[in-house]
């Protein structure tokens, strides 16, 4: 039986500020929303997968939480700090913190003036500290000693996600929220583990869409495990989508969300994007040359009506 995303009857347009958190697929969805120029700020702490990350992740945007020094730990030479990935990762501590409070920052600004968040949840195991008892968002590669491991209930989900999306509306009353299930297939934790996982991020996803206003359910878990259900549209490792799947979810994405003006320009910028991939044979040629022009042309064009839009990759590209 054919299956559709079911349009929403609220839309994102080019005006609004959206504000991505979660595992990588989040990631290359929203990549190619900044790709065509939406105004994006995705992962301030890096890639996040389980419920309880990326709550205290944004707890600490809300609160614009300035980490220290004591946040940090030394391993294998390297400053890490157990709720960023380990691209903050460095050998210069100073640096590490400065560029997690610098992102700290960012994200509370940009939370307190966006329009929707986004959040894709990845798993429901969770690693806390045998020491401590502090949930870690990223393990960094240390020892499995070090931590204990835990699938969450679908309650302690349920509480952990309404809890922030809560406080997040509390911050920005004009807040929407859109839910999404990674499809990113996490065999490291076996496939019936893995299956368990996902039921239960599911379960508790639908709950809370249910019962909390101006949030919304997106099926890309369905749409690529449902829809597509072939492994053809994985990569060679069998757990991540390939760009054909990517590709196919986006527009899904687009076709429920964005509005119809939205859309229209959404194609005009495509067009633009996908000039510059385009490789003439004479680079010299009277043709090129209006080519080239012509996408400058189409670019001022959209600044004239928005100016703020981002285009100087392509116009240094386009006036070469």
């Amino acid at each position: 039986m054919p299956f559709e995303a079911v349009p929403s009857p609220v839309k994102i347009s080019y005006a609004d500020k959206i504000f991505f958190i979660g595992s990588c697929f989040t990631e290359e969805i929203g990549e190619k929303m900044k790709d065509l120029k939406f105004d994006v700020l995705q992962n301030p702490n890096g890639i996040l997968y389980d419920p309880v990350s990326i709550s205290s992740a944004l707890d600490s945007y809300i609160k614009n939480k300035q980490f220290t020094g004591d946040d940090l730990f030394l391993l294998n030479g390297l400053w890490h700090s157990w709720q960023h990935h380990s691209l903050f990762s460095g050998m210069d501590k100073d640096n590490v913190l400065e560029n997690i409070n610098h992102s700290q920052l960012e994200a509370h600004r940009f939370l307190k003036t966006a329009s929707w968040l986004i959040i894709t949840t990845g798993t429901a195991f969770n690693y806390q500290l045998k020491n401590s008892g502090e949930a870690v968002a990223n393990c960094h590669k240390a020892s499995r000693d070090v931590f204990e491991k835990k699938l969450l209930t679908v309650e302690q989900i349920i509480y952990n996600l309404s809890a922030a999306i809560s406080a997040v509306q509390a911050f920005n009353r004009k807040m929407k929220v859109i839910f999404t299930v990674s499809p990113v297939r996490h065999v490291r934790d076996g496939v019936i583990e893995n299956n368990r996982s996902k039921a239960r991020l599911i379960e508790a996803t639908h709950s809370i869409t249910e019962k909390m206003p101006n949030v919304f359910y997106f099926p890309a878990y369905e749409l690529i495990i449902d829809v597509l259900r072939d492994y053809r549209f994985y990569k060679k490792d069998l757990v991540h989508p390939d760009d054909t799947a990517t590709e196919f979810v986006f527009e899904s994405f687009c076709d429920t969300y964005i509005d119809v003006p939205g859309k229209k320009l959404l194609e005009e910028i495509r067009a633009i994007v996908t000039a510059m991939n385009h490789r003439p044979f004479q680079k010299q040629s009277p043709a090129h040359k209006k080519f080239m022009n012509a996408q400058l042309e189409k670019i001022r064009k959209i600044k004239s009506a928005l100016p703020l839009m981002d285009f100087s990759r392509e116009e240094k590209f386009f006036s070469q």
